[in-house]
């Protein structure tokens, strides 16, 4: 847990010079790549042949947030093309235990999101199925939101499952994340961390990775030693 990751989104980024911003967050643990389809979401960003194109180009690894409708179909197709993690909605999959057995089996890390009125108790007997748990701080589908303090008892509920089972699940936030958000973040029990306009609307984009990532890792090494 007390590994801190900074996963700077480029939805905040200027898709005009999309190679030059990935880039600008070399320094990043990776780069979250936003699949908005205008049907799960009203909003329509990228689809897969772009997705492929920049992990030609990316520095980082990507870390794909499938913000779409019948995940079960499309998924595993980013997992195929070599993604070093692919996260799909719970609340747009019929069969998710499945799903994520076969991300696995693409050769990705399996992740599952969910929305901020998604509660996680009916998921936590599927946590060893995953290699991630995004919990949504803000409504998916738009940048630049408050985050929601809402979430953190959720956030709260998924650290101690994931301990209490004793497994390496990463736990993710993504929305609103800020220098003062991500340390409530972290408290409750995150260690990854999605940033897309504190990074990218920052005069220097690594300077910026660099100060969440400390603000997150302090954080999280003093909940570790309590």
């Amino acid at each position: 847990m007390t590994q801190c990751c900074i996963n700077p989104s480029i939805l905040s980024a200027d898709f005009v010079n999309l190679e030059a911003e990935l880039h600008r967050i070399a320094s990043a643990d990776a780069v979250h790549v936003d699949v908005m389809d205008n049907h799960f979401v009203p909003n329509l960003t990228i689809g897969l042949p772009v997705v492929k194109r920049i992990q030609e180009v990316s520095p980082v690894p990507l870390d794909a947030h499938l913000m779409i409708s019948d995940a079960d179909r499309w998924a595993p197709d980013f997992a195929s093309a070599g993604l070093a993690s692919v996260t799909f909605h719970a609340e747009a999959s019929i069969a998710p235990v499945k799903l994520a057995r076969e991300l696995r089996a693409r050769g990705a890390k399996a992740g599952m999101a969910l929305r901020p009125a998604t509660p996680v108790e009916p998921y936590l007997d599927m946590l060893p199925e995953l290699d991630m748990l995004l919990v949504m701080t803000v409504e998916p589908g738009f940048g630049g939101q408050a985050f929601l303090d809402i979430t953190l008892p959720k956030i709260r509920r998924a650290r101690a499952a994931i301990d209490g089972l004793g497994i390496g699940v990463a736990l993710q936030v993504d929305g609103g994340i800020t220098e003062e958000t991500i340390i409530r973040a972290a408290e409750a029990g995150a260690n990854v961390f999605v940033a897309g306009s504190a990074v990218y609307g920052a005069d220097d984009p690594a300077a910026a990775i660099g100060r969440l990532r400390d603000a997150g890792s302090r954080t999280l090494r003093t909940a570790s030693a309590e």
